[in-house]
């Protein structure tokens, strides 16, 4: 039963799936902020088309290819890049394949006819995003699907064939609502499973926000999270570009000014309070990072207006550099038209124990929309962490299981029925 299910189409992951919106591969990262804050979602796709790159040849032709993803974690780490943060303008402008993840693998186009096991296959090959075809007509198990929705004025839409796409996440749901059918897999534990990672990326609670910045490009490429840990490696809270995803670009003026600790409770306050709005200015005008810190000032201005006889107002030299700034309309981001980009899941860490079960974990990550679940000992000392990708890995292995793999006491012949 267990490989049968696996065998089932991928396109029965997509219903109610919307359709995806196009994003042009040559507009600027300024514009692509404003279309991630008018879909809403975490992440937008970017497409290419061999000869025309119009809004028009991705709605009618099918010679467009989505060509990758980014998320606002992509737009801060290219913020706080030295040269960028100094000239926040001419940054914006920039392209946004500038921003675009260089791995090629992270989407992939995959037939709505190809199985369930071949997506989880491109899944741990690397994928993060499985591009599918909306079909509106009968699968081949002759279940009727109903008609997806109407498409919107910018999404996807290939000679009428309109797109969706497939997270990891999506898949491991799918999974956990037939979990039965892969007993008694599912209570076996994560070590014996040998699906720990242990080469978890973490920080010092009070390390600068600025020295995670590799780690955090590096969590949003493998799906993971940054821990923030105490002295003695206990676990405090994480730094997950799940969450990023959901802020504002000004974060990245946070990143530039605070600690990891600070950073964590600058995003967990949604609208962040007086203390650490005044921080982060002081240490921006201790830095002269004018254009992050004109940034700031305008995002939260009903804060610094009541404070306007702060000692800490702009400096002359800082106030006169700060006026050659482009304003927010010139530089294409509309503040008044998208709202509430804060996510329900904040910073703290969801844990789970080495002899945690892997039906238990999965529970855990689907509930609480994280991207990995750490794996931390009795005394919450941080041991490492499981992701989506290696929770899946367990049921690809099902096909062609591998005896050195497989957990104590479950016999090689299990799933070959």
């Amino acid at each position: 039963m267990a490989v049968s299910f696996l065998s089932r189409d991928v396109s029965d992951l997509c219903l109610g799936k919307p359709a995806l919106r196009p994003v042009k591969a040559d507009i600027s990262v300024a514009e692509a902020v404003v279309e991630l804050k008018r879909s809403g979602e975490s992440h937008v796709s970017v497409w290419s088309c061999c000869s025309d790159h119009s809004t028009k040849a991705l709605e009618g032709h099918n010679n467009c290819r989505c060509i990758g993803k980014i998320s606002m974690v992509d737009v801060i780490v290219f913020l706080c890049k030295e040269e960028n943060s100094r000239n926040l303008s001419k940054a914006l402008q920039s392209p946004v394949s500038q921003i675009l993840p260089s791995r090629i693998d992270i989407v992939r186009h995959l037939n709505p006819n190809s199985s369930l096991l071949e997506a989880i296959d491109c899944i741990l090959g690397g994928t993060q995003n499985l591009v599918i075809p909306i079909q509106n007509n009968t699968s081949n198990n002759s279940r009727t699907k109903p008609a997806s929705k109407p498409a919107s004025p910018s999404s996807t839409d290939h000679g009428g064939v309109e797109y969706c796409w497939l997270t990891q996440e999506d898949v491991a749901r799918f999974l956990l609502n037939s979990i039965g059918l892969f007993s008694p897999l599912p209570t076996f534990t994560i070590e014996s499973l040998s699906i720990i990672n242990y080469d978890i990326m973490t920080v010092g609670y009070h390390d600068l926000a600025t020295s995670a910045l590799g780690f955090i490009s590096r969590a949003n490429a493998e799906q993971t999270s940054v821990a923030v840990i105490d002295d003695d490696n206990r676990l405090i809270g994480e730094i997950s570009p799940s969450t990023l995803a959901y802020c504002e670009e000004t974060v990245a003026a946070a990143i530039a000014s605070l600690s990891a600790g600070d950073l964590m409770a600058f995003i967990d306050c949604g609208s962040p309070t007086d203390d650490l709005l005044e921080m982060v200015k002081a240490k921006l005008e201790e830095k002269n990072l004018v254009a992050l810190l004109r940034l700031v000032e305008e995002e939260y201005s009903a804060i610094f207006s009541s404070s306007s006889s702060s000692p800490l107002s702009l400096s002359s030299s800082a106030s006169s550099a700060a006026s050659s700034f482009s304003s927010d309309e010139e530089l294409g981001l509309s503040r008044n038209s998208i709202l509430g980009r804060y996510f329900a899941r904040k910073t703290e860490a969801i844990t789970c124990y080495p002899w945690s079960s892997l039906a238990a974990v999965m529970i855990q990550a689907l509930a609480h929309r994280a991207n990995n679940i750490w794996v931390v000992e009795e005394d919450q000392s941080v041991v490492g962490t499981v992701t989506y990708k290696q929770m899946l890995s367990v049921f690809g292995s099902i096909a062609n299981p591998r005896p050195n793999k497989l957990p104590a006491g479950l016999p090689e012949n299990s799933f070959k029925k």
